[in-house]
């Protein structure tokens, strides 16, 4: 039987993408082999608990909600994510897949088809640098999928306006979304940029904060 490592189930309120703000499961996986500066969930590095594909979906069903995230952690470091994926599409949810979008797991192509790929570009003030991106995988999202952008100051906002207006390698057909690090950079800031350069981009915050902002877990 294949296993899972989970490290929390629970439902939510979905915080980020253009799906913000409906209830929802969130399903974390453990483990992740990036280290973000602004990671607020380094409590998924490690532990957790295994976890048939089946006794997730039993999870998932209790809770009702039709829109489940799967999220990390990384989840595609663990490759029978995809299994559960496809588990959840039968089952008739509407799924979300938040990942970074980074080689050394398992690639974006092998998603399941109906899932809702958000990929979390890593800008240079998150500590990545650019050569971990998949850009090939970035290449092969579409309209269905999504792009997020998290920016903790001024030159990570450049970064990523030069990629979307320049000669990036962001594919043209995929919603791209702009966000400032909780605590770190003003959404106000951010916001006016985005508006004097004139940019085709949703700006949002991490919702889930503005509701729960003393709550770091479960939310």
């Amino acid at each position: 039987m294949k296993l899972l490592k989970i490290k929390e189930i629970y439902s939510a309120i979905l915080g980020e993408s253009r799906l913000a703000g409906w209830p929802c499961t969130i399903v974390r996986l453990s483990g992740c082999h990036r280290r973000c500066v602004y990671c607020d969930t380094e409590y998924a590095f490690r532990g957790g608990e295994e976890m048939s594909v089946a006794a997730i979906l039993e999870q998932v069903s209790v809770r009702r909600w039709h829109t489940v995230l799967v999220t990390g952690g990384e989840p595609m470091l663990q490759s029978e994510v995809l299994d559960l994926l496809a588990a959840l599409i039968e089952a008739d949810r509407q799924v979300v897949l938040e990942t970074s979008g980074t080689i050394g797991a398992t690639p974006l192509a092998q998603v399941p088809s109906g899932v809702m790929r958000v990929v979390d570009v890593k800008t240079p003030g998150s500590g990545l640098a650019p050569d971990v991106i998949d850009w090939e995988g970035l290449g092969g999202l579409g309209p269905a999928d999504e792009i997020k952008i998290v920016c903790c100051h001024r030159d990570d906002y450049e970064w990523a306006r030069d990629k979307v207006i320049g000669a990036g390698r962001l594919p043209d057909a995929v919603p791209i979304s702009i966000s400032p690090v909780h605590g770190e950079l003003a959404a106000q800031e951010l916001a006016e940029w985005l508006l004097a350069d004139g940019l085709e981009l949703r700006f949002q915050i991490q919702l889930h904060r503005a509701v729960w902002p003393d709550r770091d877990r479960g939310v």
